[in-house]
Parts: structure tokens; C-alpha cells; sequence
């Protein structure tokens, strides 16, 4: 058998600044994902560690060392990790990048909210159990990116189920922990700066845009325009219209939270 892999490569040209992915059937006939590189290409496993392999006989090194940290809660010394294994989670954790950036072109939503979420937890463990604050940071300066991509693909699920309302709470809740992110670390002036905050923004306002105008905001539209246009009688007809309309909706929600509390 050739080791030769132009043949393979040649069929499947590199293109500079586009993210080529593809998912194949294995050997073992399992799934597969490929990402073409400008030199070669990177092959993971669909599920599990990308690389296929079980460290110390786990899913990966994390759940080893949760695993270790598990076992040790309670004695008298806290668990700790050399720099040595913060060096080999972290090179395990740019697997995982690879994998969820991968799966994202493929709009495998669910699967990039597993990996993406497995990178946020493996910052946090390694926060939990070293007291070396370059090493801490050296994980924890990745958390905006990590959760921006994880509120994308939460959202990117609601929408593709028609639930425009829900994928903008994602957008909200994961710009807010982005904030507080950034706040935590006594850095409120990145946030303004901050490329996954412009990015959840903008994506918000776009989705926004879609949402149907309801009666009552088509009524204050109107209204405005008629202030406008110094429509004064036309404007003061739609303010009361607008209350009036106000006040049956509220008495609506009223009698709906006192329906629940009864049934409770």
C-alpha cells in the first residue's frame, strides 16, 4: 500500500482562507472528520478524545485528572497539577478546538456545544488546581473565544428549530458570561474591544431585524412617525390606542399567573 498521500490531497485541494471540512466512514466504520490543511490534513474521531487514544485507560487526560481530583477531595493536601501536565491538557484541549471548529462548518451544533463546553471545564479545572497564575492564564485568556463559539452553536440549534426568541436568550446569556468574564479580571476596558462581544452584537441586531414587529410596537411606530410629522391629534388617537391595548395585556398576563398560582 502507497504512503503516498498526493493522490488524496490532490483530490481535495487546499483553498487559503477557507475552512475545508468533510466527514468520511473509517477502517473501523465509524465516523470521521476531516479538516484539509495547506500541507496536509487532520483526521478525529467523532466522538471521544479527537485522536482516537485513551489515556490511563479514560475518555481523555481531563477526566483522568478529574478523576484523581475526585478521589483526593477530602485529604489533607489539595490536588495539585505540575506545569508538565497543565502543558499536556492544554495541548489536549487544541484537539478539541480543532474537532468544534470542524464540526461548526459542518453544522453539527449539538457536537460543537459538548466540545466547546469540554474546553470550558477543562479551564476551569486547571484554575481549581494550580496556583501558577501564567498557567492559569495561559488557559483562562481563551474563554471569550471558547464561549462566544458555545452561545453560537446553542443558538445555531434554536434556529434551526424556527425558535427566534430562544436563540436570542442564548445570545444574551452568553454575552453576559463573556462580561463577567472580563469584569472578574479587572479588564472592562477589553470588553469593549472584545472581537466575540462585536461579533454576538451584531449577530443579535441581525437576528433582531427578522423578528416580527408586534401590534403594539407597529402602533408606536406610527405614533412616532405622526410626532414627527406634527400629526398631533393622529398621535394622541394611537397613544390611547396604544394604552388602552397595554392594559388588556396586562390584565391577560394577571389572570394567567393567577390561574397557575390556583393550580398550584
Amino acid at each position: 500500500m502507497s504512503q503516498d498521500l498526493n493522490d488524496l490531497l490532490q483530490g481535495w485541494p487546499h483553498e487559503p482562507g477557507q475552512i475545508k471540512v468533510r466527514k468520511i466512514n473509517g477502517s473501523d466504520g465509524q465516523e470521521k472528520v476531516q479538516l484539509r490543511l495547506d500541507l496536509g490534513l487532520i483526521q478525529m474521531e467523532m466522538n471521544g478524545r479527537p485522536d482516537g487514544q485513551r489515556p490511563k485507560g479514560y475518555e481523555s487526560l481531563l477526566a483522568w485528572h478529574q478523576h484523581r481530583a475526585r478521589n483526593e477531595e477530602g485529604g489533607s493536601d489539595e490536588y495539585k497539577l505540575s506545569p508538565d501536565e497543565c502543558g499536556e491538557l492544554q495541548q489536549e484541549g487544541i484537539q478539541y478546538y480543532h474537532r468544534y471548529l470542524s464540526l461548526f462548518q459542518l453544522e453539527d451544533f449539538p457536537s460543537v456545544v459538548r466540545d466547546t463546553q469540554r474546553n470550558l471545564d477543562l479551564f476551569s479545572f486547571v484554575g481549581k488546581h494550580t496556583d501558577r497564575e501564567d498557567i492559569v492564564w495561559a488557559f483562562d485568556q481563551f474563554i471569550p473565544y471558547v464561549q462566544m463559539m458555545n452561545t453560537r452553536a446553542k443558538a445555531s440549534i434554536e434556529l434551526e428549530g424556527k425558535n427566534l426568541e430562544a436563540a436570542l436568550r442564548e445570545i444574551d446569556k452568553g454575552r453576559e458570561k463573556i462580561v463577567t468574564f472580563y469584569n472578574e479580571h479587572e479588564q472592562a476596558e477589553s470588553a469593549d474591544k472584545s472581537a466575540e462581544l462585536s461579533f454576538l452584537d451584531e449577530w443579535r441586531e441581525e437576528l433582531q431585524a427578522k423578528r416580527p414587529i408586534s401590534k403594539i410596537d407597529k402602533m408606536r411606530n406610527e405614533m412616532n412617525a405622526a410626532i414627527q410629522s406634527e400629526a398631533y391629534e393622529k398621535a394622541a388617537q394611537l397613544r390611547d390606542a396604544i394604552r388602552a391595548l397595554d392594559d388588556k395585556q396586562q390584565a391577560r398576563r394577571l389572570s394567567r399567573t393567577r390561574g397557575a398560582a390556583e393550580e398550584e
